[in-house]
């Protein structure tokens, strides 16, 4: 059975870029009221450029009135981001939305869809996300949510006070990490992974408690960091992906139509994060480094930051990496079931198979 459901994901999986969905008609009937905490941050473009506008503004013009969607922040809910598993499976919200890593606490093999080094081309990383939901929502309807959507945040790349040139430079340097795999990483490089909050790294970067530490090109502009930071790399070592997860309960119950409806909306505002992931990576690098015909999405460095290229070495050593230490790191803290999983959905895409 699983071989014949993985057979039909990967077929799924085939087209990098789907076209946006079709949302259909809602013909009249009863209101649907829906609460949805999403990003982080009410100033984050996913928030400002898809959330907003479709999600909420667009459902309700699409369904005539019929379904309106409260939307609100992690930071106006005060909630740290680890809490929207619990939250949506309580029913105190329909949807939620946060990164993998902070929901795989939960359900360990969401870890593996952005594992460090997995996917350095984004094409590569939707197909993956898209690819993956199936066997994610087996073990995320024990726990009664459901995942419609995957999503990532610019790419995730290395800021430093001083200069670099290449991965090896950052052997004995203190990294602001997140999540196992990143440790994982930049552990085998020979670096000093530390763990500091984001609100934090800011000021940890400037009183040189860390040396550089690791965000979304496109977040690290919006927080200052070219004002602590010199260098920024344009090698994406992960993509911290979201999800959006639904009440399973509420969502089995909604009426067929609507339940139609809502899944072709959030298809949609899924494959806009996906644009807006890839525009925001580029422009996050160019408003770093101070191109400002280029910088659309973000604010220009007022101080502008050197761009560190990546070298044909540091990504065949990115790629050694993941096959030889995050992979199987990852496999251990998840169980031999994640690995079987990884090599049927996840392999034919990254071309790296665990234990082969």
């Amino acid at each position: 059975m699983l071989r014949r459901v993985i057979a039909g994901l990967l077929a799924s999986a085939a087209v990098s870029v789907p076209a946006l969905a079709q949302v259909p008609s809602l013909p009249a009937g009863p209101p649907v009221r829906i609460a949805a905490v999403t990003q982080p941050l009410p100033t984050q473009p996913q928030y400002t450029r898809v959330d907003v506008p479709v999600l909420r503004d667009a459902t309700a013009q699409r369904s005539n009135g019929r379904i309106q969607v409260t939307l609100s922040t992690h930071a106006e809910r005060n909630l740290a981001g680890n809490e929207i598993v619990r939250l949506v499976r309580s029913g105190q919200v329909e949807i939620g939305a946060g990164t993998l890593t902070t929901l795989s606490g939960d359900v360990p093999i969401l870890d593996g869809v952005d594992l460090a080094g997995l996917a350095p081309d984004i094409r590569d990383a939707q197909r993956i996300a898209e690819a993956i939901i199936p066997a994610a929502n087996r073990d995320l309807e024990r726990f009664g949510t459901r995942l419609v959507g995957l999503y990532p945040f610019p790419a995730q790349v290395v800021f430093c006070r001083q200069a670099f040139t290449s991965l090896s430079d950052l052997r004995g340097r203190r990294i602001r990490t997140f999540g196992n795999s990143l440790v994982d990483f930049f552990t085998t490089l020979g670096a000093q992974p530390v763990s500091i909050g984001f609100p934090e790294v800011y000021s940890a970067l400037e009183r040189g408690v860390v040396d550089c530490a690791i965000t979304g090109s496109g977040s690290g502009a919006a927080a200052r960091w070219p004002e602590v930071t010199t260098h920024i790399s344009n090698l994406p070592v992960s993509w911290a992906v979201a999800g959006y997860l639904v009440n399973l309960n509420w969502w089995n119950r909604l009426d067929p139509q609507v339940r139609a409806f809502m899944e072709a909306t959030m298809k949609e505002v899924s494959d806009k994060q996906w644009e807006l992931g890839n525009a925001a990576t580029r422009d996050g690098i160019d408003c770093n480094i101070g191109r400002t015909a280029e910088c659309r999405i973000h604010n220009v460095a007022a101080r502008p930051m050197t761009e560190v290229a990546a070298t044909d070495a540091d990504k065949a050593e990115a790629r050694r990496i993941f096959r030889e230490v995050v992979l199987p790191g990852w496999v251990r803290r998840c169980g031999a079931r994640c690995g079987e999983v990884y090599n049927e959905v996840i392999a034919p895409i990254s071309g790296v198979r665990f234990g082969g």
